[in-house]
């Protein structure tokens, strides 16, 4: 499909936006549709496409040059992932990267457990900044351990105890196993650890 809707971004004959690519049995793709300005509007057509037979239809975000060929561009949407991602980060201790290099596994653990909780819904604590009270998961890296895995309640449950000490242990109990329920199914190796409910998170053979 070489004309570019309405929709779509056009800078001097390139089409930019959501378009879809079809699987072909022999391994290639080609694009059938597009480009759609909102990701919602692609998953609708990509729905018409498999009700008509057509096989494997997905969107896909790129620049689609004048010779039909299609880059793919991260979309706005993961510009507004990785934006989130990287403030939920931020919450860490300054120094919690203190001796790992880039590539050291455990640094790389520590990202991708911190994206699976927010993809999950699940912030992390920020223990210094202005939300602090708020509570959220605890990561602590350890190296030759992994990361140690505990929640952190509002204020109001772990330090003002307003409904008393019997419930911010229940509660506390309950979250620590959540997070580490979460995680399993996201595939991780998670362990009990330590005699209050907390675990970790171990790096992968």
């Amino acid at each position: 499909m070489s004309a570019v809707s309405s929709g779509g971004v056009v800078l001097d004959g390139v089409g930019q936006g959501w378009w879809l690519v079809a699987s072909e049995d022999d391994g290639s793709r080609r694009v059938v549709g597009g480009p759609f300005p909102q990701r919602t509007d692609a998953s609708w057509a990509a729905g018409a496409h498999a009700d008509r037979g057509s096989g494997s239809v997905r969107p896909v975000y790129g620049v689609r040059r004048a010779d039909g060929v299609l880059h793919h561009r991260p979309s706005p949407q993961e510009w507004a992932w990785l934006a989130h991602l990287g403030g939920q980060l931020d919450r860490l201790p300054e120094d919690w990267d203190t001796g790992l290099s880039d590539d050291d596994p455990l640094a790389t653990l520590v990202v991708e457990v911190a994206a699976a909780l927010a993809e999950a819904g699940l912030p992390l604590h920020d223990s210094t900044g202005p939300d602090r009270e708020a509570g959220g998961a605890c990561l602590t890296p350890e190296t030759g351990l992994g990361i140690v895995l505990t929640w952190r309640q509002h204020d109001r449950m772990s330090v003002d105890q307003l409904h008393g000490a019997a419930a911010d242990t229940a509660v506390q109990r309950v979250m620590n196993t959540a997070l580490a329920e979460v995680l399993r199914a996201r595939g991780f190796v998670v362990d009990a650890f330590g005699g209050a409910s907390g675990h970790v998170i171990r790096l992968a053979d």
